[in-house]
């Protein structure tokens, strides 16, 4: 076997990098791993990063440090998305231009595609297009990790790997009403809606739009799998391939929930992008597949919302 990999985890205390580290410290081709948080280190400041880099002397860094949120955060909160994640991203890839050896596994997300891309998204409509609106800020400063990343390969030799993961969800993550992402805000507002047993519970937008979800630990899995090979592409999709419309979503949760009231659609709030199904067969014929089911991962999803809601995130 080759030689075990020394691992830094930026953002390991969010629900991806918890789930990374957890899938990594058990894993063969790991010998051990740096788990950062804010707390040891202030990814604003260059000179914290670049310590932080030096002194973990890392085989491979793992960016899951971002600022994220759901649709009505995204679209209130534009500059500190575009300019937290600008931040973050550019002193990590500059800290590493003398240290080329570093391998570099950047994560970002599906809505770097644009609005109006084809579907199923192949990873070839990267820049080819206008950005979903409510969006856009942190889309741009995705995109702009990814070219940094390009051009630190070209000019010094940095090998960075950006992974595009479709809509995540799972233990560890934001579950807020408003701030969250669909997932765990649904989660979170219908079970309080099931607690004051309410007769009926309303959903931003008319339920048409169609989405694709993945179980966190399932990009986790996809991250182990590419850590210790080489790859000729820089850029892959990471989806499940299983699409939902909103409405099946919501009914989805309601079964999983067992709330009994009635599902109501705001159509007066915005949709957002109408469908966003990713191509996966890039890393799929690389050789990882997306195995669990959105059935089976809201099920594991809720029991640890109700084992962990003393301590719940939102």
């Amino acid at each position: 076997m080759s030689k075990k990999l020394n691992i830094l985890v930026v953002g390991s205390n969010g629900m991806v990098g918890s789930s990374i580290v957890r899938k990594l410290s058990n894993s063969e081709k790991v010998d051990n791993i740096t788990s950062s948080t804010r707390k040891d280190t202030d990814l604003f400041s260059f000179k914290e990063t670049k310590k932080l880099i030096e002194s973990s002397s890392p085989d491979v860094l793992i960016n899951a440090a971002a600022k994220v949120g759901g649709i009505l955060y995204n679209n209130t909160k534009r500059t500190e998305f575009i300019l937290d994640n600008l931040k973050i991203n550019m002193n990590l890839l500059e800290s590493c231009i003398d240290q080329p050896k570093i391998k570099i596994i950047n994560l970002g997300s599906s809505c770097i595609y644009p609005l109006n891309a084809e579907n199923p998204i192949k990873e070839s409509e990267f820049m080819n297009g206008q950005l979903e609106p409510t969006n856009s800020p942190y889309a741009m400063a995705k995109l702009s990790s990814i070219e940094l990343g390009r051009a630190l390969n070209i000019q010094y030799g940095n090998s960075v790997i950006n992974l595009m993961p479709t809509n995540l969800y799972g233990p560890n993550d934001f579950f807020h009403p408003e701030k969250g992402h669909v997932i765990p805000s649904l989660l979170f507002k219908m079970h309080k809606a099931k607690i004051n047993k309410d007769q009926s519970f309303s959903i931003w937008g008319s339920g048409t739009p169609k989405r694709e979800f993945l179980f966190v630990d399932e990009l986790a899995e996809c991250i182990e799998f590419l850590i210790d090979k080489e790859s000729k592409q820089d850029l892959y999709n990471v989806g499940s391939g299983e699409e939902v419309t909103i409405k099946e979503l919501a009914l989805k949760i309601k079964n999983v929930i067992n709330f009994e009231g009635k599902l109501e659609f705001d159509s007066s709030m915005p949709d957002g992008n109408p469908r966003k199904l990713l191509d996966s067969s890039s890393i799929n014929n690389f050789g990882w597949k997306s195995r669990l089911s959105l059935d089976e991962g809201l099920e594991i999803t809720y029991k640890w919302f109700l084992d962990n809601l003393n301590s719940i995130r939102g």
